[in-house]
């Protein structure tokens, strides 16, 4: 059994990312102490491990929810979790466009503003016209 702040260093989560996941029912209760500590173990970091890690490749909290419950499904089909895989593909491509006309946009409006000590921005103007 292991502290929360063992935990948190094991998986590099704050004490209060890690309390937020068990809250919100993301991860499984770690049973508490007399003391009324939480103590977590080996399958809290493995939890607690795949939350980290689908965060950072693009899942919601939701989505790692999802992920988790089919990692401990011993029933599961791998393609269940590829199909959740490529969808988030398919939102990143879309996320990807949606930058690149941003940057379009934004790289057009910069080259329209002078930079320099007047009062005159073509890039406000463009914003408050358009906006």
């Amino acid at each position: 059994m292991m502290s929360i702040s063992d935990v948190a260093k094991q998986t590099g989560l704050t004490a209060k990312t890690i309390r937020f996941y068990e809250t919100k029912g993301v991860i499984s209760a770690a049973p508490r102490g007399t003391n009324g500590y939480r103590y977590y173990n080996t399958s809290h970091i493995a939890e607690l491990l795949l939350i980290k890690r689908s965060r950072m490749i693009g899942f919601s909290l939701d989505e790692c929810q999802q992920l988790l419950a089919l990692s401990t499904n011993p029933d599961r089909h791998s393609r269940d979790v590829k199909q959740k895989a490529q969808q988030k593909l398919i939102e990143i491509d879309h996320k990807i466009e949606e930058l690149k006309q941003i940057k379009l946009t934004l790289s057009a409006l910069t080259d329209q503003c002078p930079g320099d000590k007047s009062a005159h921005c073509p890039i406000l103007e463009s914003l408050i016209k358009n906006g």
